[in-house]
């Protein structure tokens, strides 16, 4: 049953709105008993989740006992970053989700149904992982905070993947990552149906009963005209339906079906949000079904500084670069290292153009023989930032003084830009 249901695709929720949506539907799903929260990380900055976690505190108060936000193979939040993005919210309560050695195993999906749901591409069990804290607990309910956008690995972000995949073990995010890639980002993007959400929804079927009640609560961000961003949407239940409402308003709010494919995509990514190739690489696949063969992608980053968010990743993503399905897909089966890392095999294939267009990052903290050795073409960022001003820049079209024609994305995170061609139906 919908606790809130609230959004159109031109809706504007305000945060009194929101908050007060929020604070009753929490005190209506879990009157008694302490809670835990599982927010987005600072990754997230756009999905309005310090609004509804602030809420969720107010309603809860000294019963808010947890705040775990959903890291998934992320580095953990800075105190500073908490303070930010979470300032109504009681900081002491707050702890990392350890991707590696924090989780217990609920149940695991059998090959069978792995390989029946991806048409069999691949066949390999699945293990439904959370983080022990959330299991064991003793909590009466988990609120679980999440934006609803177009997603690499599920098709759409959030809910069930908050809990698996955001507060889930390594083998969990390994698998279903590698599913996604496997299967294609482009038959999965934009899309709330895939065989990774199918994972996700089977394991909450099956194993959901080992974990307290949960009520998710799903936002949808859009642009304004002035490129301001807006709450479309503001979603809350206790069972899927939620998500069903945030995904089909996200498809009309947040995709970008253009008729013809793009000659030149300028993507620019904030440096408070985006330090590392493995988050700003939605400058890739969310552009990659608009950009035409033998185009060109330029990506500036002028706070990314390592490709990896967790150092074992970032060393593979150096020894391998980004390369293609195919390429990928061989290597795993020959090279152990990466065999043991399938989310990182995932990301080489996420990160890679197959071949069909240039690929050109003007990183801030990266050297030329970094970007290289990854298989990117270099940009010098200040010479790239002074051509193509993200201050300057109109979201979409834009014709430079000397007649160069570029189409600017000021922030992939928030859209999946494709042709009607390659989106399909």
């Amino acid at each position: 049953m919908l606790l809130i249901d609230r959004g159109a695709r031109d809706a504007d929720i305000s945060e009194a709105e929101a908050r007060e949506l929020v604070r009753a539907a929490v005190s209506r799903a879990f009157p008694t008993g302490t809670v835990a929260a599982l927010p987005p990380d600072g990754t997230r900055a756009h999905s309005r989740a310090g609004t509804m976690l602030g809420a969720t505190a107010a309603a809860l108060g000294d019963r808010l006992a947890l705040v775990l936000p959903a890291l998934g193979t992320h580095e953990p939040m800075t105190a500073a970053e908490i303070a930010r993005l979470y300032p109504d919210a009681p900081a002491a309560r707050f702890a990392a989700h350890d991707w590696r050695n924090g989780v217990v195993e609920l149940g695991r999906l059998e090959g069978a149904f792995v390989g029946r749901v991806s048409q069999g591409v691949l066949a390999f069990d699945w293990p439904a992982q959370a983080n022990r804290l959330l299991v064991e607990g003793g909590f009466s309910g988990i609120v679980s905070i999440g934006q609803v956008v177009p997603h690499e690995v599920a098709g759409m972000a959030n809910h069930a993947k908050n809990l698996w995949v955001g507060a889930g073990g390594k083998e969990a995010i390994d698998k279903s990552h590698f599913l996604g890639a496997a299967y294609g980002m482009e038959r999965m993007m934009g899309r709330a149906d895939t065989p990774v959400r199918a994972l996700f929804d089977e394991a909450l079927v099956r194993f959901g009963s080992k974990l307290p009640a949960i009520l998710w609560i799903q936002t949808v961000v859009g642009a304004r005209a002035d490129g301001s961003l807006a709450l479309r949407g503001l979603y809350a239940s206790t069972d899927r339906e939620c998500f069903e409402k945030a995904a089909a308003l996200s498809q009309a709010v947040n995709l970008d079906i253009l008729d013809a494919p793009l000659r030149k995509v300028v993507c620019y990514l904030d440096p408070e949000e985006f330090r590392t190739t493995w988050l700003g690489n939605k400058a890739v696949y969310r552009t990659r079904m608009a950009i035409a063969d033998g185009g060109e992608l330029v990506v500036l980053a002028p706070g990314v500084r390592r490709f990896g968010e967790d150092l074992g990743i970032d060393a593979l993503i150096r020894k391998y670069g980004y390369r293609s399905s195919a390429e990928v897909r061989a290597l795993v089966e020959k090279e152990g290292d990466l065999a043991g890392a399938l989310s990182a095999a995932a990301h080489l294939i996420h990160g890679s153009s197959e071949g069909r267009f240039r690929i050109t990052y003007a990183a801030g903290g990266l050297t030329r023989a970094e970007v290289e050795g990854v298989g990117y073409a270099w940009g010098d960022y200040a010479e790239t930032a002074a051509r193509y001003d993200h201050a300057k820049l109109a979201a979409g079209r834009n014709i430079l003084p000397d007649g160069e024609e570029v189409f600017f994305v000021p922030n992939p995170a928030l859209g999946l830009w494709a042709t009607k061609a390659r989106f399909g139906s």
